[in-house]
């Protein structure tokens, strides 16, 4: 399991599309009224992570959708049932008192499904109709929402369906939909290695949720959602139990000429790192070690002046023995 607490920071971006549609609201991408700024749920980016572990990485996840007849899908319940090794399910449910029955419940959930040693979870659990319970696993993974760096233009597009509206007419249908020219996501997330201990979250486990933000954003390839780039990517795990800086997103922002809402690409401006290391390097006492990747068509500066990828490499090896993650040569890249 997992020994020291980390920080992750995440930002990826989009163009000409929808990061995030809130059903309650016409499927309109999620956007913060007041500020003008664009936000993606911790549910979407946990999606992403769970269906590139299952689909690319071949692991398995507790959170997906099963027929267990046609049209008909599994609800938890059901799905938790999955779970009952042939040894168990010889078992006389109504021999065993129900904590017995949660306890071969966690043991098999957790030691199949990384979604729930990563994110955690609530499981129902029955004995009967009148003995059920629910376990609720906190997950030593946690996400804020994602925002962006910067204010978003939000577009609205009309269109023609290829079908008729009704047999017999000969007008097309018409569709709607809103997108965003361009955002530049940030996600910020904590790795708790006390919650850790209730999961057994493993130091495989947490390469693996990398791989997944990293490679399952490239490989999240819909109508959507095409063309969502990765562009850095920054665990800090830290020596001390119990300890990390916090709000490490908040030593990033964006350098640009232009107004936030003209912004159409990640050459239209830069990303200014300054704060973000001047954090780091007054806590590396406490810093066991960095981890990171960056894209390198991302521009980044460190005290007005440009700082390439390369260079940053060399940077925080030097001063904090960080590595690079290398996730682009991951088998899940392909």
């Amino acid at each position: 399991m997992i020994k020291n607490r980390s920080e992750i920071v995440f930002l990826y971006d989009i163009k000409d599309t929808n990061p995030n549609g809130d059903p309650m609201d016409e499927n309109k991408p999620r956007i913060d009224e007041e500020t003008g700024i664009n936000i993606v749920t911790d549910v979407r980016l946990k999606r992403t992570i769970r269906d590139h572990l299952y689909k690319f990485l071949k692991k398995e996840i507790f959170v997906r959708e099963i027929e267990y007849e046609p049209g008909k899908i599994q609800d938890a319940k059901l799905r938790v049932e999955d779970f009952l090794k042939e040894k168990d399910k010889k078992l006389d449910k109504s021999k065993l008192k129900l904590d017995q029955i949660v306890a071969i419940m966690k043991k098999n959930v957790l030691q199949s499904c990384i979604d729930v040693r990563l994110f955690g979870g609530t499981i129902p659990i029955e004995k009967s109709k009148t003995e059920k319970t629910a376990l609720t696993l906190t997950g030593p993974v946690q996400f804020r929402m994602g925002r962006s760096l910067h204010r978003v233009e939000v577009v609205h597009i009309k269109g023609t369906g290829a079908f008729a509206s009704e047999p017999g007419k000969e007008q097309k249908t018409f569709r709607d939909e809103y997108i965003l020219p361009y955002s530049l996501i940030c996600f910020y997330g904590i790795v708790n290695e006390n919650a850790s201990q209730t999961t057994g979250l493993t130091d495989e486990d947490v390469e693996l949720l990398l791989d997944g933000m990293w490679n399952g954003t490239k490989n999240l390839i819909s109508r959507s959602k095409v063309g969502q780039i990765p562009r850095l990517l920054m665990r800090v795990v830290y020596k001390e139990q119990s300890f990390h800086i916090g709000d490490l997103d908040k030593g990033i922002s964006i350098v640009t000429e232009k107004g936030d809402e003209q912004i159409r690409d990640v050459s239209d401006f830069k990303l200014d790192v300054t704060r973000l290391l001047k954090t780091i390097s007054e806590n590396r006492d406490k810093i066991e070690k960095i981890e990171f990747e960056v894209n390198p068509n991302l521009q980044l500066v460190k005290d007005k002046e440009e700082l390439a990828g390369k260079e940053l490499e060399k940077l925080l090896t030097r001063e904090f023995h960080a590595t690079t993650l290398k996730l682009d040569e991951r088998s899940g890249a392909k």
